[in-house]
C-alpha cells in the first residue's frame, strides 16, 4: 500500500513537472494619441521624410513640436502613400528666389486648422515647407518649398488678405539643388511645362 501511494505521488509530481507554465498574455499596445481637432496621430517632435522625384531626392525635417497639425496632416499623406504619383506642378519666381508647389493630385483628406507662424514661431526662410490654402481652415493636400527667404508669406505679411499667412512646418535638409532646379524649370504662366513626378514619399530614420 505504501509503495502504491508513493508511486502515485511521484507520478503526479512528474506530471506537474512536465507541464509548461501558463503563458502570460501580453498587455495590449497603447492606443496612439490623437490631436483633438482632427483625430490625426500626434506626430513626433521631429521626423524626416524623403520625397523621391523624377529629378532626385528631397529630404525634409518636419517640426511636429511647434506645428503638430500641419506635420500630422503631411505625414498622413506620406504614410498612406497618397503623395506617390503626385507632382511638383507650379513655380513662382522672384529673381533667383521663389517657391515651388506640389500636391497629391485628387487624393485628398479633410482640411485642417490653420497654424499661423505667429503661433508656431516658424518662418518662410530658405528651404521652408508650408501648407498652401485658400481661406483659413481650407489647407489639405497642397504644399510649397521656399527658395530664399520668403517671409512675406508669414502671418502679418502681404501674401494673404487675412494677414494669417501660410503654415510652415519644417524645412529641407537635403536636396535644395533639386528644389532650385525645379524652380528654374520652363513655365507656362505659373505652371511647369513638364511637371516633376513624385515617385514615392516615406519616413526615414
Amino acid at each position: 500500500m505504501i509503495r502504491r501511494q508513493f508511486l502515485i505521488l511521484t507520478g503526479a509530481l512528474g506530471f506537474f513537472a512536465c507541464q509548461k507554465p501558463a503563458e502570460k498574455t501580453p498587455p495590449p499596445a497603447p492606443a496612439p494619441k490623437r490631436l483633438p481637432e482632427t483625430g490625426l496621430d500626434v506626430p513626433p517632435d521631429s521626423v524626416r521624410v524623403a520625397i523621391e522625384t523624377s529629378e532626385g531626392q528631397i529630404v525634409l525635417e518636419l517640426d511636429g513640436k511647434h506645428a503638430p497639425q500641419s506635420t500630422a496632416n503631411f505625414l498622413h499623406y506620406v504614410d498612406t502613400h497618397k503623395l506617390d504619383t503626385g507632382t511638383f506642378y507650379r513655380a513662382i519666381r522672384a529673381g533667383d528666389a521663389g517657391f515651388i508647389q506640389f500636391n497629391s493630385g485628387d487624393r485628398t483628406y479633410p482640411p485642417i486648422p490653420h497654424e499661423p507662424t505667429t503661433e508656431t514661431g516658424l518662418s518662410h526662410t530658405d528651404g521652408a515647407i508650408s501648407t498652401a490654402r485658400y481661406a483659413v481652415g481650407t489647407a489639405s493636400n497642397e504644399f510649397t518649398l521656399c527658395v530664399g527667404d520668403m517671409t512675406y508669406l508669414d502671418a502679418g505679411g502681404t501674401a494673404t488678405p487675412d494677414k494669417q499667412g501660410y503654415a510652415v512646418f519644417g524645412h529641407v535638409v537635403s536636396g535644395m539643388d533639386i528644389v532650385k532646379r525645379i524652380l528654374k524649370s520652363r513655365l507656362k504662366g505659373e505652371n511647369l511645362v513638364n511637371p516633376v513626378v513624385i515617385t514615392s514619399a516615406h519616413r526615414i530614420a
